[in-house]
């Protein structure tokens, strides 16, 4: 009786290896990336448009900031982050 291929001539261990990276790569190449916006994103993107008096507004301190002209008040500022973290 005769057996070919007996022992590790014809075994190689390394091949499951290689096929499991070989798909791996394959699926990579394959795949594109999806993005999917919620509906509750959507309806922040309408709110942050804004109304037409909140759009003149950013205009006009947009204008003042790079003509130089636009002023700080630091006890404004002072006051409502002090009202800001009270709150808490």
């Amino acid at each position: 009786m005769k057996i070919n291929n007996y022992g590790t001539q014809g075994i190689n261990p390394y091949k499951k290896q290689i096929n499991k990276m070989d798909q791996t790569n394959k699926a990579a190449s394959q795949g594109t990336d999806k993005v999917e916006i919620s509906a509750a994103a959507k309806e922040l993107q309408q709110v942050s448009q804004g109304s037409p008096e909140r759009t003149e507004k950013v205009e006009a301190l947009k204008k003042q900031v790079q003509s130089g002209n636009y002023e700080i008040n630091p006890q404004e500022i002072a006051k409502s982050i002090l009202n800001f973290y009270s709150k808490k």
